[in-house]
């Protein structure tokens, strides 16, 4: 199966959840989530710099997907996770926003790979 299908998929059903859960319960989230928040934005950040710096050398067109993780998603991650209960409203409100656009970029490329709608130029 193809692995950006499977990417997506993945996204769209895990990730999207996952950060709309942690900006809609905001202080009434459980540390334990907090926790796995502030985990996976230390591993996004660093498995995303990562890769990065090879697409870098490599002169990658889809350097920018790894630079958004690097400099938004794991450090918005790490602060609410960081943060906890304490975390401001506009924490919250940012995850809510990168949920929301996951949720969109993820959904019309998983269309556009499955031809749904034809590709305009």
């Amino acid at each position: 199966m193809d692995t950006h299908l499977l990417l997506g998929l993945f996204h769209i059903f895990a990730v999207v959840p996952f950060f709309l859960y942690i900006a809609l319960s905001r202080a009434t989230t459980s540390y334990m989530v907090y926790k796995i928040a502030f985990v996976l934005g230390l591993i996004i950040t660093l498995y995303h710099g990562y890769k990065a710096f090879v697409k870098f050398k490599a002169g990658s067109q889809s350097l920018w997907v790894n630079l958004l993780h690097v400099f938004v998603v794991g450090p918005l991650l790490l602060y609410i996770g960081f943060n906890e209960q304490q975390t401001p409203r506009a924490g919250y409100e940012l995850l809510a926003i990168t949920a929301f656009g996951a949720l969109g970029y993820h959904t019309y490329h998983l269309i556009m790979s499955m031809n749904l709608i034809e590709k305009r130029d």
